[in-house]
């Protein structure tokens, strides 16, 4: 499975950005996609994810602010950012799940999001 992200940028508190990620390879094996953040001198932590089922998941911080959403063919991921807050800043990577318990990772390259306040 390989991730492309793209969509990062520079954005004023309060502003929006959506982030997409598109998947490519072996996507009968992908269960779950989703989108994990890392700030400096922080470890990373899940901002949304989304299951094949259309279940979704979302970080405590980010409930109410963010929206994840994938295309209808599945094999692309969003992220709809509202509401950014300078705490949002971080590298954000687009994740896929696969095995029968989603227990193996497969990560995208990571796309920065700035928010100023």
């Amino acid at each position: 499975v390989q991730l492309q992200a793209s969509g990062g940028g520079l954005v004023q508190a309060g502003g929006s950005l959506r982030l997409a990620c598109a998947a490519s390879g072996t996507m009968f094996s992908i269960n779950g996609l989703g989108w994990y953040r890392q700030a400096p001198g922080k470890q990373r932590e899940l901002v949304a994810a989304i299951s094949i089922g259309g279940g979704t998941n979302y970080g405590d911080s980010v409930k109410g602010r963010f929206t994840i959403s994938t295309n209808s063919a599945k094999n692309t991921v969003y992220l709809q950012m509202d509401s950014l807050k300078p705490e949002d800043t971080a590298v954000y990577y687009c994740n896929a799940k696969t095995g029968r318990r989603m227990e193996y990772d497969h990560w995208g390259q990571g796309t920065q999001v700035t928010v100023s306040s």
